[in-house]
């Protein structure tokens, strides 16, 4: 499901693991400007966005998330992280031109950035939840 990243922000390589409540992830709005946002949310942290760091896009399509007012976003990422049956890390190259697709997520002032996840492309897969790697 995408539990790390690895990306380039202002001249540095960054590494970031969900399970940290400061993990951020790099944001292209169309506009074509970059941040970073707050990726998810955990259950420790306030907030009445949804839990978790990913969105379906079953879920998106079905307007689930309609009401967090969402924006769809790219995720320019350089690697991602999936773990496998073991807890053993597989890191995954994107290659040039491609992205993880985002979705925005609001509630008045809180804003948080979410992976849409779809049915991975591989039958082994460990996860029923892959991240939407798109390109163009």
């Amino acid at each position: 499901m995408c539990g790390g990243v690895i990306y380039e922000y202002a001249g540095r390589q960054v590494k970031a693991y969900f399970p940290n409540p400061e993990a951020h992830l790099p944001v292209k709005m169309k506009r074509g400007d970059a941040s970073l946002m707050v990726w998810g949310r955990r259950k420790e942290q306030p907030g009445k966005l949804p839990l978790g760091g990913w969105a379906r896009l079953d879920s998106i399509k079905d307007g689930r998330w309609q009401k967090w007012q969402p924006i769809p976003v790219k995720i320019p990422l350089t690697e991602f992280m999936e773990k496998d049956n073991r807890g053993v890390s597989h890191w995954f190259e994107l290659k040039q031109g491609e992205w993880i697709q985002g979705l925005v997520a609001r509630n008045d002032t809180e804003m948080r950035v979410y992976v849409v996840t779809v049915s991975p492309p591989m039958a082994d897969a460990i996860h029923d939840r892959w991240p939407r790697v798109l390109s163009g």
